[in-house]
């Protein structure tokens, strides 16, 4: 039987090509290659850039696809998969977070970009974090979507504890449908048939030995972890029911971040926010790309 993700894949492609938007795989270093969603030549003129970075579960266009589509026209789009998802690879042993934000910034200068926007979700958001930390010429600002600056042990071990794994591997490495069902599990999604959790099973879930690595890297000791004076804006977009990252959590972070930081949460979302509610999401997303944009932008609203 035909796998139901795989037979979406080149209807996406189709589709993102229409909106301007194609893959390109660019060498990082000898061993290294990471494929990148960027804008065509004739569609990239003079936009202000958003560069996408997606969470653990699938690559960069599957998670940001309908983002895309409401930006694309207004906003010059950039994708990447980070390393071991999607097209992107590495013969390099590390793993760190630090690892994959200077990959991502390499593959970003080498295509051209020299100033951006960052939205990062989950994973994404602390890859986004560390490249606004790294690169502060390249960073404009940063959406942390769903995320937080860091992945410290005492977070780890309460975010675990509330979600009732051991281990990152066990949540996020599923070898059962009722696995990713657990994955998937948040706030309020559609009803998902079981053939496409096994569907999703069979495509979005390879590479589990370097991604387990992945997520033993991720996590840090609080002793090594000083959050950063970021030099950018950061806007902190949360979802209210977060099983996750608890608007708790965020809220703490917002305050340490300061003046400089800004809060918006969704209601009647979950973790996967731009999913549950992806037209809400990418209506929020304009209201803070304007924000930082257009300066004669009054709509948004701080918390």
């Amino acid at each position: 039987m035909v796998n139901t993700i795989k037979l979406y894949q080149p209807l996406l492609r189709a589709t993102m090509k229409l909106a301007g938007v194609r893959p390109q795989k660019i060498e990082i270093e000898p061993g290294t290659i990471m494929n990148f969603w960027a804008p065509t030549q004739s569609q990239n003129n003079n936009k202000n850039a958003v560069v996408f970075l997606h969470g653990f579960v699938g690559d960069g266009m599957m998670t940001w696809q309908l983002q895309v589509l409401a930006l694309a026209r207004k906003y010059a789009v950039y994708v990447p998969d980070l390393l071991f998802f999607g097209s992107s690879a590495t013969s390099d042993s590390r793993r760190t977070v630090d690892f994959q934000a200077e990959c991502v910034a390499k593959g970003l200068l080498a295509l051209g970009l020299q100033r951006c926007t960052v939205v990062g979700f989950s994973y994404g958001g602390m890859v986004a974090f560390k490249l606004a930390e790294s690169q502060p010429e390249l960073v404009e600002s940063v959406v942390a979507t769903c995320s937080i600056p860091a992945m410290t042990e005492s977070i780890s071990k309460e975010c675990l504890e509330k979600l009732g794994f051991p281990t990152w591997s066990e949540l996020l490495l599923p070898n059962s449908v009722s696995g990713v069902k657990k994955v998937f599990g948040s706030h309020r999604l559609p009803r998902i048939p079981n053939r496409l959790f096994k569907d999703s099973l069979e495509v979005m879930f390879d590479n589990k030995k370097e991604k387990a690595e992945l997520l033993e890297a991720f996590v840090i000791p609080d002793k090594d972890f000083t959050l950063p004076e970021y030099s950018q804006k950061v806007h902190l977009v949360c979802g209210e029911e977060d099983k996750m990252f608890s608007v708790e959590t965020v809220k703490e972070f917002k305050e340490k971040l300061g003046t400089k930081a800004t809060l918006e949460c969704m209601e009647k979302a979950g973790h996967l926010a731009m999913w549950e509610r992806p037209f809400v999401y990418s209506k929020c997303l304009k209201r803070i790309l304007a924000s930082i944009y257009d300066k004669r932008s009054n709509e948004f609203c701080y918390e």
